[in-house]
Parts: C-alpha cells; sequence; structure tokens
C-alpha cells in the first residue's frame, strides 16, 4: 500500500509539472543588443611600415556587411577600389588592396556602420581601421559642419575633402582629382571630422558626390569651399555651405517637331538667349516660347517641304548655327486649357494656356461671368514665352465665375481660331485667407527677398523690398510656412547660386527658425531679427 501511495503521490506531482509547462511559454532570453567584438587583426590595427595589400579582421561571431557601398570611406581614396569580404556571413573581414600604396601615407578605412551582427543586425559602431606605410601615424584631425545655402534642410552623404596645396594645387584639381582625404557625413553626422591628418596647407570642399567618383560635376555635383586655404592643426569647425552652381547656357540639339515648330534643347538658364532663322541668308520672321515643364525652346517658324533653314542660337559666350532640312510634317492643332479648374485664390491670376502661340484675341468675343449671368469688367495680358493669355479682374467673395469664349475669339500662330470654349472656377470668402505682417530687425542691406515656403520647400508666395523693412503678405491660404530672406546682391530679384572657379560665395540666406502659422481671418504680426 505505501508503494502504492507513493506511486499515485509521484504521478500527481508529474502531472503537476507538466500542467504548469503548459501554462507557460518557452522564453528564448533576452534580445541581444550587443556589437560584435574584435578578437584580432592582421595586421594590426594602427601599425606602422605596412606593405601588405590584405587585411583580416576576425570578430567573436558572425557578421554582415551592410550598405558597405554607401557606408565605407577610404581616406586618401584609392583609385581602384578595394575589395571586402565577406559578401555572405562570416567571422572574418577581409580587406583586399589593389591599389598601389604610397609611400610615408597614413590609410584609414572607415566602415561607418556597416558592419553588423549576423542574427540581430546590431552594428559596430564608426570601426575605423588604420595604418600608415611609414614610419609614423599621421594623428591630426579636423571637424566640419555642412549646411544648404538655399534650402532648409541639407542633403546626407556629404563628402568633405582636403585638397593638399602643393606646388602642383590648382583649384581645377576638384574636377580631375580625388583629393588627399576625405570624409563623409553619411545619414545623420551633424559634425563630420577628417581624422589622420598630417600637418600642412589644404583646400577645404564639400560635395554632394552623385556618382560617388570623387571629382566634382557642375551638372550634378552641389559644392560648398572655404575660400582661404586652412592649416593644420586647427581646431576650428568650419561650416561649408553646399549650393548648385548655375550651368552655363548651351543649347543641345535643334529638331523640327511639327511643320512650322521646331525645339531646341539647352541646358542651363535660356533667359535672355539669341535666336536668328534664315533661309536662304535672309532672316525669317519667328516666335519663341518655352516647352512646358522641360529643359527646351519651341520656335515657330512659318515654312515649306523642301526648305533648308540655318536656326543660330547664342548666349555670352555660347554661338552654334544649326542646319536644319524641313520635312513635311502635320501642324500643331490649337487646343486650351485652364490653370485653375476649381478654386481662384485672392493672389492668383487667372490664365488659359494655349498648345500654340497666339497671335490675335478679340475681347467682344469674351465674356467674364457671374453666378447670376452678369458680366464683369475684365482686361487681358498675354504671356507669349509661357503661351498663356491672363484674365485680370475684381475678384469678389464667394463667387462663381464663367469664362466664355465664341467661336473665333482666339486666333494662334497658323491661323486657326478657336471652337465654342467655357471654363468655371470659384473663389473662396476672404475670411477663409489669412494676412501676414513681417517686420525685419537688423536688415544687413537692400535689396532683399522674402519667400513664404511649405514643408516640401516649393515657393508659396514672395514679396521684394528694395528699402522697407516691412513686408506684407495679404490674403494668404492658411498654413505653417517656413520663411527666409535672400539678400539679393545682384538685384536680379532670385537667388543666385555661387561659383566654384571665380571662388564666390551664393547670396546670403537667413531662415526664421520656427515656422509662422497663418490661419484663416487672422492678422498676423511677425518680427524677425535677421542678427540671430
Amino acid at each position: 500500500m505505501q508503494k502504492l501511495a507513493l506511486k499515485y503521490s509521484l504521478f500527481i506531482i508529474l502531472l503537476g509539472l507538466v500542467s504548469c509547462a503548459k501554462k507557460g511559454t518557452i522564453s528564448g532570453g533576452a534580445k541581444d543588443t550587443i556589437a560584435p567584438k574584435i578578437i584580432s587583426s592582421i595586421p594590426k590595427n594602427f601599425s606602422k611600415n605596412v606593405t601588405a595589400k590584405e587585411i583580416k579582421i576576425t570578430f567573436d561571431e558572425y557578421v554582415k556587411l551592410k550598405d558597405l557601398n554607401k557606408q565605407l570611406i577610404v581616406s586618401p581614396p584609392m583609385k581602384q577600389q578595394p575589395d571586402v569580404l565577406p559578401y555572405t556571413a562570416s567571422k572574418t573581414v577581409t580587406i583586399k588592396i589593389k591599389d598601389t600604396l604610397q609611400p610615408n601615407t597614413t590609410y584609414s578605412f572607415n566602415f561607418g556602420n556597416s558592419i553588423q551582427d549576423n542574427n540581430e543586425g546590431n552594428a559596430y559602431q564608426q570601426f575605423k581601421y588604420v595604418f600608415s606605410t611609414g614610419n609614423t601615424l599621421d594623428s591630426l584631425q579636423l571637424g566640419v559642419k555642412v549646411k544648404d545655402a538655399r534650402e532648409k534642410n541639407v542633403d546626407n552623404f556629404v563628402s568633405i575633402m582636403l585638397y593638399e596645396v602643393d606646388n602642383n594645387y590648382s583649384d581645377s584639381l576638384v574636377y580631375k582629382q580625388a583629393p588627399r582625404y576625405i570624409t563623409n557625413t553619411l545619414d545623420s553626422i551633424k559634425i563630420a571630422k577628417i581624422e589622420n591628418i598630417k600637418a600642412g596647407k589644404y583646400k577645404l570642399i564639400a560635395l554632394k558626390d552623385k556618382n560617388g567618383n570623387n571629382k566634382y560635376d557642375p551638372k550634378l555635383d552641389k559644392i560648398g569651399f572655404i575660400k582661404d586655404f586652412i592649416t593644420i592643426p586647427n581646431d576650428t569647425v568650419y561650416e561649408l555651405e553646399l549650393f548648385k552652381e548655375a550651368v552655363p547656357f548651351k543649347a543641345l540639339n535643334v529638331s523640327q517637331a511639327t511643320k512650322n515648330k521646331f525645339t531646341i534643347g539647352y541646358e542651363g538658364n535660356s533667359k535672355e538667349v539669341k535666336i536668328d532663322v534664315k533661309k536662304n541668308g535672309v532672316s525669317l520672321p519667328f516666335l519663341v516660347t518655352k516647352f512646358p515643364q522641360k529643359d527646351s525652346l519651341q520656335v515657330w517658324c512659318h515654312v515649306v517641304k523642301g526648305d533648308s533653314l540655318k536656326i543660330d542660337v547664342s548666349k555670352k559666350a555660347f554661338h552654334k548655327t544649326y542646319d536644319v532640312a524641313v520635312r513635311d510634317l502635320k501642324k500643331d492643332s490649337i487646343g486650351f486649357s485652364a490653370d485653375y479648374t476649381t478654386t481662384l485664390h485672392y493672389r492668383d491670376t487667372y490664365a488659359i494656356r494655349s498648345n500654340t502661340p497666339l497671335t490675335k484675341w478679340d475681347v467682344t468675343k469674351i465674356k467674364l461671368l457671374r453666378k447670376d449671368s452678369t458680366a464683369v469688367k475684365f482686361d487681358v495680358a498675354y504671356d507669349e514665352y509661357y503661351q498663356k493669355l491672363r484674365f485680370l479682374f475684381e475678384k469678389e467673395p464667394l463667387q462663381k465665375y464663367k469664362l466664355k469664349l465664341l467661336k473665333g475669339a482666339l486666333t494662334d500662330f497658323n491661323d486657326k481660331t478657336n471652337d465654342s470654349l467655357s471654363f468655371s472656377f470659384n473663389t473662396n470668402n476672404i475670411s477663409d485667407y489669412g494676412n501676414l505682417k513681417i517686420v525685419l530687425e537688423n536688415v544687413k542691406r537692400f535689396p532683399i527677398l522674402v519667400e513664404l515656403t511649405n514643408a516640401k520647400g516649393e515657393i508659396k508666395a514672395r514679396e521684394y523690398s528694395e528699402s522697407s523693412n516691412i513686408i506684407n503678405f495679404e490674403a494668404l491660404e492658411p498654413y505653417k510656412y517656413t520663411l527666409r530672406v535672400i539678400y539679393d546682391d545682384n538685384k536680379d530679384t532670385f537667388w543666385t547660386p555661387g561659383n566654384f572657379m571665380e571662388q564666390k560665395q551664393s547670396e546670403e540666406v537667413y531662415y526664421f527658425p520656427k515656422e509662422i502659422d497663418v490661419r484663416g481671418n487672422w492678422d498676423v504680426e511677425q518680427p524677425i531679427n535677421l542678427s540671430n
């Protein structure tokens, strides 16, 4: 009986343990948050007199390389990028150097956050492997901040470069040659440091290097620079302003698009471009308009099949003549579209765009009507460059409008006229908008351009002042605006970027650090101290 009772008791205890096991959940333990550790490296980190072309770094666990092409910074840059292994998880990272190592040079391989453990992705933060081919390790460093010369936010992955100033230095080296030292802001570094520098004189450059070749391409890249040479050692934290240079105008091609239309593709700014169209040495009448949303001009000229034209394009240093044989193509059909199809805001001007240039318009065949069908007085202004007919009139709140154009009201370049057209739009109540008064303090100089932008940096309103420090924005749509002030030193009413070869910085821009909240039916007065 005792044995039976003992067996029964053990059975009950075992059943209880099983029951407890069913209720619980098996845990794998705490999540691994520890980065991998280095066990050894061959040659050792910070070695001197290194001649080896292969480096092995061994970790205490399996690691993987993530975003290595973005994260790895080799300084000085190598003409042939080293091979870095593994491509799959391994405990050893191998660097195979394919370039010729320069004598008496300190090399650094900054892996950023690319080395991670294979299971949890814990990164070895900013790991650097450094060695010297000479008897000494260069140990000086320089701190650099980067901002954008015009935009509020700066790009990520900006290269910071030092060019050694010696007998071979010239500013043109940045277009042709990699720098002596380089680092990168990666995706989050606020103050980038170039380390392991030797003492000397340098040119300091920042580059948003689009094609990653460590050379400046003005068509693609943004650049920032310090005008004067700097010396190392130096405790100064330099601030560089990135800008995209204005590319000089250049016509790329001329082609016939339709019977009487030729397109000119270009790069740069097409403002003030001079064009001439000749047949048999005689200039022909023509019109020039802008191709919508493309870097192309449209040249409109009455020609016939078999004509041989010479189209001359010039601006400043650029001058080229194109020979064009006229083909028998279809004419452009006349057509129209409205800038505003629903609401016309008080700061905007109503316009319709034609897909061919207009040559005549008969206002007696055009009517602008209120919702009660009463007529509204208006004036028209034609913008030939953008092919827009603008309607100027006094807007009324909460009004519905209809614009009617009778047949034949508009005549285009091909002597085609419109069929009957009708466009509708409306206005909001004036109380739906707010007014903003800006009072600028400590203005350094005039003229100034004051712009309000949205979260994407798009300009929503702009005002220009040649002497007054009080800027009024009326009938603004409710929004939290960002405000910037541009010192328009060349007086062209636009922000002008710098130029590296001229060692000229961009026009100065000030950003108000807070958003300005404009609400409907509010009057906001905002003092802004430009010395802050």
